[in-house]
Order: structure tokens, then C-alpha cells, then sequence
């Protein structure tokens, strides 16, 4: 099952593409809620190239390294890569007047449900929206 997210930020797409993959920006936004953060973020970004966000609780209860291997990368509109679980993701960008349109579609995983899912991939995409805009 595949699962989508997106948003409209307003910032130009050479802008948002910067912010979505330089590893100090990741580490800016990079969390579905304000009791987590990203700790520290690696991006080598060629097709095969990997990258490391280690995502932790700010109370240090927990934490985990959200992992992958870039498969396709057409900067500054599209890129794909897939989870070390196997999982593919695609995200979008494309110009629209005065703004750009980010659409994340990922394969969905098992532990938790769908509406979960989108709720905190969702949740991410706003703050990088949030994020992008404040830093524009």
C-alpha cells in the first residue's frame, strides 16, 4: 500500500530542494512532533549515495537511525530512494507561480496504521514547510 503527504511552500523550488536534502537544514526540521529531533543528518546525494538522520526523543528515552539509498535524483524535481526495511519513496517538487508543490508518496509499513503513517509523515512535512518559510 502506498501512502501520500504534501504541501505548498512558499519558496522557490531551488530553495526547497536546498533545504530538503542539505543534512544541517534536515536537522532543522526533521521531526513529527516538538518532543522529538534530529540529532545529526549525513547526505551523499548521488544515485546509490546514502543517508543517516538519526532521529531521537528530546528526553533521551529513545532513537533511531531513519536510513536509505537514493535510487533517483532529477534535482531539483524529483527524488526516490528506498528505506534500509525496503520500503520506496518518491517526493515531488514542482513550480506553481510563486510557491512549490512537495508530494511524498512512500510504501506503507506494517507495525502501525495507515492513518498513523500520514499523520506523522504529514506532520514532517509541515514543519519542513514551516522551516523553509521562516528561513526564506
Amino acid at each position: 500500500m502506498k501512502i501520500s503527504v504534501e504541501t505548498r511552500v512558499e519558496q522557490e523550488i531551488e530553495a526547497v530542494w536546498w533545504a530538503w536534502n542539505d543534512p544541517d537544514c534536515v536537522a532543522r526540521w526533521n521531526a513529527a512532533s516538538d518532543d522529538w529531533h534530529t540529532t545529526s543528518s549525513r547526505v551523499d546525494l548521488v544515485v546509490g549515495g546514502r543517508f543517516c538522520h538519526h532521529m531521537a526523543a528530546r528526553d533521551g528515552s529513545a532513537g533511531f537511525d531513519f536510513t536509505g539509498t537514493f535510487t533517483r535524483i532529477e534535482a531539483p524535481n524529483l527524488l526516490c530512494y528506498v528505506m534500509d526495511d525496503g520500503r520506496e519513496v518518491e517526493v515531488r517538487f514542482t513550480e506553481e507561480a510563486d510557491m512549490t508543490h512537495v508530494h511524498e508518496l512512500f510504501d506503507a509499513e506494517t507495525e502501525h496504521s495507515a492513518a498513523a503513517q500520514q499523520a506523522g509523515w504529514q506532520s514532517i512535512l509541515d514543519n519542513f514547510k514551516r522551516y523553509v518559510e521562516a528561513a526564506g
